[in-house]
């Protein structure tokens, strides 16, 4: 399985609960159609010590079941709607990642 990890940044003229009104209740759905995905996790970007800005506003992680499956999802009409008009496209960073855990001793399995 390849998981691809996305650095999302919003479009300057959103502030950030904009952004994630946008992003869980509209962008979602949509991502939610794609062909062939596996899992998503949306992670919310929170601020740091003393409100210090994140580095990004949020970071996606879609699961396919190999690089051709996400390409043929993004490919497909689901994915071509994928239409990220809420970010800053230009900051965009993506990542695809073979992920192994490493199960710890006395860690419980999620």
């Amino acid at each position: 399985m390849v998981k691809i990890v996305l650095l999302l940044y919003r479009r300057p003229d959103l502030s950030a609960d904009e952004f994630r009104r946008h992003w869980h209740a509209r962008h979602r759905p949509l991502l939610e159609r794609l062909p062939g995905l596996r899992r998503l996790v949306l992670n919310d970007v929170l601020p740091g010590p003393a409100g210090a800005p994140g580095a990004c506003d949020g970071i996606a992680e879609d699961w396919f079941d190999s690089p051709d499956a996400m390409q043929a999802a993004f490919a497909a009409a689901e994915g071509q709607a994928v239409a990220a008009n809420f970010l800053d496209l230009s900051r965009l960073q993506l990542l695809v990642l073979d992920e192994r855990e490493v199960p710890l001793p006395g860690a419980a399995a999620h």
